[in-house]
């Protein structure tokens, strides 16, 4: 891609957390820090940390931060010019205030479909909309492998239908949705999409204008940054809803009628910075949709023997059942059962070889019900990033041989 191209154990020299030599494989559940964002945020904390919009030197900065913070997710979305993006302390509070707007909006009768497959952030908030007598239809998966069929999809539609809420990845299965053709189905039937790009963002390039989705949403502590959320929407999407905020704030000043109370100045600090260590994965000194580009592939590429790896390991194991695809069309977050050992104790067992990963419903609590998974005990899941290295899945092969 580059002349100078990065090395995985370059990438891995970012993050400060990972000299420690514990093997950080649940990142699905949160990515580790580049330094750069870490400095960020402490710089920010040192020297900025007033209220915005005072109109003296350290507001000024808080509010060219927090301005900054938007314009990034935009270019990390690929908003372009057809939407804007409002930030929030996680995809659940975001998902809930879109549905807590929509409310408002959508008439008894009405219809929203929902992916069993959703993580519960853009599950719940839509069920809830049953007390205002909106009809909620749920778009189920195959029993065995947890995947969707889109012609499931397209049987549920009806000219009632206003909404259809989906993940782009599962976060248990690691699946990658066809984001555009099932957008193009759901505009088709005049209804609109809510994307859960949580899973994804990570690992893919998004292209939120190019695929013409109303609204996708990702969790920015998954994807190397601090604790906060993006919520792209189109801005006729925006346009039709009126926002939570205050009554003195007008109804088009998007995102700020739609962001209650302050984000946090700092976390727009950090998020900033992440364009830093993008720069790196790219080769280029410019932070622009080219970078974004080559940074996500860079991340791919590094990846790929991580997934070959981890697939060997499992399918020479008996009995082990994988969740989701097989080792192509995915994403490095791998669910799987032992027959021999209860996911807890799997999950016990690795962590004590100073390894993390975690078990459980992986609050896809629904989808573990549909393919007949304990919700208790639930899976095993392994999610690796590119920075991950093939030396981990070997210790984590290792950790997992007596168990399996």
């Amino acid at each position: 891609m580059t002349a100078t191209a990065p090395t995985v154990e370059a990438a891995r020299a970012w993050f400060p957390s990972l000299a420690s030599g514990f093997a950080y494989l649940e990142n699905a559940g949160g990515s580790q820090l580049p330094g750069c964002v870490i400095e960020a945020m402490t710089r920010f904390m040192r020297e900025s940390y007033v209220q915005t919009g005072a109109g003296y030197p350290a507001s000024d900065r808080a509010t060219e931060t927090a301005s900054a913070a938007h314009a990034f997710c935009e270019q990390l979305m690929g908003a372009e010019d057809k939407g804007r993006v409002v930030l929030g302390a996680s995809t659940t509070q975001l998902c809930h205030m879109l549905a807590g707007c929509y409310s408002r909006l959508l008439q008894p009768g009405d219809e929203v479909v929902v992916s069993v497959a959703n993580h519960e952030a853009n599950a719940g908030p839509w069920a809830m909309l049953e007390r205002f007598g909106i009809v909620v239809k749920w778009w189920g998966v195959d029993p065995d492998t947890g995947l969707s069929d889109p012609a499931a999809l397209q049987a549920l539609l009806t000219e009632r239908t206003k909404i259809v809420a989906f993940p782009h990845t599962s976060n248990l299965l690691g699946d990658v949705a066809d984001v555009p053709a099932l957008t193009r189905m759901v505009h088709d039937a005049g209804a609109r999409v809510v994307v859960d790009g949580v899973a994804f963002a990570s690992h893919g390039f998004m292209e939120v204008a190019a695929w013409d989705v109303d609204f996708y949403v990702f969790s920015t502590y998954k994807v190397y940054g601090p604790h906060m959320a993006a919520l792209y929407g189109r801005h006729d999407a925006w346009a039709e809803l009126q926002g939570p905020n205050h009554f003195f704030i007008p109804h088009d000043e998007v995102p700020r009628k739609f962001e209650l109370g302050c984000l946090s100045y700092e976390a727009c600090a950090g998020l900033v910075e992440l364009g830093e260590y993008l720069q790196f994965l790219a080769g280029r000194t410019a932070m622009d949709r080219e970078t974004v580009r080559l940074a996500t592939a860079r991340m791919r590429e590094f990846e790929a023997p991580l997934i070959a790896r981890l697939f060997d390991v499992l399918e020479s194991k008996p009995g082990v059942r994988v969740l989701g695809p097989g080792r192509t069309g995915r994403v490095p977050t791998v669910s799987f059962l032992s027959p021999r050992t209860p996911s807890p104790d799997v999950a016990a067992h690795v962590n004590r070889e100073a390894i993390g990963i975690r078990h459980g419903h992986m609050y896809s609590y629904r989808l573990c019900e549909a393919v007949r998974i304990p919700t208790d005990t639930g899976v095993v899941r392994v999610s690796a990033v590119h920075t991950n290295t093939v030396e981990e899945i070997d210790r984590l092969a290792a950790a997992l041989n007596p168990v399996l």
